[in-house]
Parts: structure tokens; sequence; C-alpha cells
């Protein structure tokens, strides 16, 4: 399901595989007063229409067909630069490496507190309008 994005000034793009990551984290975030749109892979996400709403880009590591980091590096070489954040379990030296060089952070799963949240809020106050 996709957010209204007539209105809103923050919109957060969540790109995972699984139904349960994405609908929870539309809610929570929903909650807190970001529109949400949710896509299950990077093709759907990169066939969409509303890219350039996006605020933040909060996307899955894993996921089958096209990994984050890949997604990220299409989504530049499209020019749309809103920020990314990679959300993934146990990321490695060589993910943290390789996100880092791309200017990606990283959250790590479980998303606990509120430690996703305070990311989008930061990385989104520090993009310039």
């Amino acid at each position: 399901m996709r957010g209204d994005l007539s209105v809103p000034r923050f919109v957060v793009m969540v790109i995972d595989d699984d139904s349960g990551v994405r609908n929870s984290l539309k809610f929570s975030l929903e909650v807190e007063g970001f529109a949400v749109c949710t896509y299950a892979n990077g093709n759907e996400l990169l066939n969409a229409e509303d890219l350039m709403h996006c605020s933040c880009f909060v996307v899955d590591q894993n996921m089958p067909g096209m990994n984050g980091l890949e997604l990220v590096a299409l989504l530049r070489a499209r020019h749309l630069s809103a920020p990314a954040i990679l959300i993934t379990s146990h990321p490695g030296p060589s993910l943290r490496a390789r996100a880092s060089e791309a200017g990606v952070p990283i959250v790590e799963k479980p998303l606990l507190n509120n430690v996703l949240l305070d990311k989008i809020r930061d990385l989104v106050a520090a993009t310039p309008s």
C-alpha cells in the first residue's frame, strides 16, 4: 500500500522484501507524522512514479535480485539525492566499509528503540530543501 503523496512535507520510502517489516515500519513512521510509501523490492521502487517526492529511503540490504547498496547506487545514478539508510542484521566489516564509502549509514536489525526514527530525523534535518 502506498502513502498519500499529495501534501506531506517528509516522505519516507521503505524498501524491504519482508511484508511484516514493511508494514510495521509504515505504521510506526506514520504515527510519528511521516508519509510512508512501501515497496517489496528495488525494481518496484525504481518503477515508481513518485521517487522525486522522497525525503529519505530506508532500504533493506538483503533482498532477492538486488541488494540495498546496489539499489542506492542506481538511485544515485538517477540523480536522486535523498538520504538513504541501510537496514540489515549483523553487517560485516566489508559491508560497513562499502556503506561508508557510499555515504549510507547502517541501522542494525532488530530495529530497537528509536534508533531508526532518530537517524531518519537527523538525515532529513541535515538535507538542504
